[in-house]
């Protein structure tokens, strides 16, 4: 029988895999505006959807188990209060939203582009639950729990787990940032990455860093679903309140 936070994280990659499927039939802005979809919206919310199950639940298992042997937070820790797992990671990502809100008002100006675009409400809530679980499950459940597991465990003999584990991290939330980097280009219309105004790649790495490191932060000290929580709510004080707006 499946463990407690096994069966959690099972429900969480179920629930990413519906949100994915539901997601096609979601207004979708100007990224898709005027483009021919490949198949019908069905068939391709299916495929999606399958998808999403098979590679972000492979990673995400992989990634459980990684942490286990590194001595991670389960992602229900009986020594993790509900107030750690819940609440303070929604104070937490409330406060990196509006750190986001405010940069992008200061950085917008120099880089002349105006704010960072945002998707359609209520579009907008269903991207932040699928990133919270599935940008999570890739950049920090598996990516940070392998890497720290290679460099510490084999590498290392088991050393230095703590310092291994921040360098990751970072490295981790800089492959977060340079991952948005193909749909600001389609976004923007940029043809190449040399294009973009440097203010512009600031502002992607200093607003995705935010939330990667913060989110690498809480899923060691109280487990995965802090990492979800924390990125959460900085979307939904990202990208759908402020996007309203």
């Amino acid at each position: 029988m499946l463990s407690l936070s096994n069966r959690i994280f099972l429900g969480l990659v179920c629930s990413l895999t519906f949100l994915t499927g539901i997601a096609v039939f979601l207004p979708q802005g100007s990224m898709v505006k005027g483009q021919s979809l490949p198949a019908s919206r069905p068939v391709i919310a299916l495929v999606s959807a399958v998808a999403v199950f098979i590679i972000y639940g492979g990673l995400g298992w992989l990634g459980l188990f990684l942490s286990r042997k590194l001595g991670f937070k389960e992602i229900w820790a009986p020594d993790v209060s509900n107030r750690q797992r819940f609440i303070i990671p929604m104070m937490a990502g409330g406060a990196a939203g509006i750190f986001m809100i405010a940069a992008d008002a200061v950085l917008s100006r120099l880089h002349g582009l105006g704010p960072l675009p945002h998707p359609l409400f209520p579009t907008s809530i269903v991207a932040s639950a699928t990133a919270g679980i599935g940008e999570e499950i890739v950049f920090r459940l598996f990516f940070i729990s392998f890497w720290v597991w290679l460099i510490s465990a084999v590498i290392l003999k088991n050393r230095w787990q703590s310092q291994v584990f921040w360098a990751v991290s970072v490295i981790s939330a800089m492959a977060f940032a340079f991952g948005h980097l193909p749909s600001i280009l389609m976004l923007y219309g940029f043809r190449d990455f040399g294009a973009m105004p440097p203010a512009l790649l600031v502002e992607l790495i200093l607003l995705n860093g935010v939330i990667g490191i913060t989110c690498a932060y809480f899923m060691r000290k109280y487990g995965f679903l802090g990492a979800v929580g924390v990125h959460f709510w900085a979307d939904i004080v990202w990208h759908v309140i402020y996007g309203l707006f």
